[in-house]
């Protein structure tokens, strides 16, 4: 009977191992510091922490924070980050994204990042891969200018495209589908399963814009060759030569339910990952329907396709704390209140990240993701999602 205990992580390697001890006692030597009520008064009115941070940037009583330890670019569109934690990491899940701080030009900005190593990291590294967008200004600004020593802060992982919790637990065959930046979390999924020495097929379909475009390529060829029960393809969808074969599969073009025999003999029997843009997950979507199959797991990177009726809207929708108020357009609140004037913090405009939570006061809101309305008072809100019904009163 298979045991349902994660296996211990391995051992570090010495080019992780190094940062991860030393965030680790520096932090533990800082919170001996930050704890002492002595140094806290003599530190008034700024307090210990912010004298620490200055020696130490680790360094940090609550707050979750990382050292950049390494930093590769897979592809020129691309840049991918080692972190090392410090001890206020409580880890994370395969397939789950943590969101990542960096200050620019003197503003803290949060984005959400799916985590692409497995769980089971040497010496609990982190690693992210971040694509860049035309209007990303922080997938941009690491792009440019992350380097080793770069010290982010990290929230606690979140998110449900996940593994089951336990090897008990775990499915006898995966199918792994990604596309374009949406292989990170796959990738992890895939790390996490190999680390722990799972024995069922595994098979990895992943579809990229073109062969300069394609992430993680030698690796998955390399594991490919080294787990026999795994199998990779990988399709290019806007490559110039339209047959480039894909990991040796020969494999073209976007996803046809032909390509899953390539890499798994049974896709009805597989626990099915989807990441990736909405194409590809309606795609996948409708071969699964055509089969009678239950729907598979699936995550998009894309923001929501939000069916709004501004000529319906009424009411007015009130920001509080500036003193501001506009006749309700329509629009989910955080572009309402950016048409307004305001400048919120707000992360992924998905209504993954939270950044953008916000207090309701008062006043009924309906959330475009699910089409549930929400009327209680003093409740916290993602206003990325979330359209006024009527008067609305928010704390912003």
């Amino acid at each position: 009977m298979p045991s349902t205990e994660i296996p211990d992580a391995p051992k570090a390697p010495d080019a992780h191992a190094a940062p991860v001890a030393r965030a680790r006692r520096t932090t533990k030597a800082a919170g001996r510091l930050l704890r002492s009520r002595l140094l806290e008064a003599l530190t008034f009115p700024h307090g210990t922490e912010r004298y620490v941070e200055l020696v130490e940037p680790l360094a940090a009583r609550d707050e979750v924070r990382a050292e950049v330890t390494e930093v590769r670019r897979q592809t020129p569109k691309s840049v991918t980050l080692t972190l090392a934690p410090n001890e206020n990491w409580r880890g994370g899940r395969a397939g789950q994204f943590v969101g990542l701080t960096v200050e620019i030009d003197g503003r803290r900005e949060t984005r959400p990042y799916s985590l692409a190593g497995s769980q089971h990291s040497p010496g609990g590294v982190l690693e992210l891969t971040v694509s860049t967008h035309p209007e990303g200004l922080v997938s941009r600004w690491l792009r440019d200018h992350a380097r080793p020593g770069l010290i982010v802060g990290l929230e606690p992982a979140a998110g449900e495209f996940t593994l089951p919790a336990t090897r008990a637990e775990r499915p006898e065959s995966v199918l792994l589908i990604s596309g374009g930046s949406g292989i990170t979390p796959p990738m992890s999924i895939l790390r996490t399963l190999l680390d722990e020495g799972f024995g069922g097929d595994i098979g990895f379909l992943n579809y990229a814009r073109s062969p300069e475009l394609a992430l993680y390529g030698p690796e998955l060829e390399a594991l490919a060759a080294a787990h026999p029960n795994l199998r990779v393809a990988r399709g290019y969808t806007e490559a110039s030569d339209v047959d480039a074969p894909g990991a040796g599969s020969g494999i073209s073009g976007r996803f046809r339910r032909e390509h899953l025999a390539a890499v798994t003999p049974d896709h009805a029997a597989a626990a099915t990952y989807v990441c990736g843009p909405p194409a590809l997950i309606d795609a996948v979507r409708s071969s699964w329907a055509a089969d009678r199959l239950p729907e598979p797991k699936v995550e998009s990177f894309a923001p929501p396709q939000i069916d709004l009726d501004p000529a319906a809207a009424e009411g007015t929708v009130s920001f509080a704390a500036s003193g501001t108020e506009a006749a309700n357009s329509g629009l989910p609140i955080l572009e309402q209140a950016e048409d307004a004037g305001l400048s919120p913090a707000h992360g992924c405009r998905m209504g993954i990240c939270n950044t953008c939570s916000c207090r309701k006061a008062s006043g009924t809101v309906r959330n475009v993701l699910s089409g549930e309305t929400s009327s209680g008072e003093g409740e916290q809100i993602r206003i990325c999602v979330s359209v006024p019904v009527g008067d609305v009163e928010l704390e912003l």
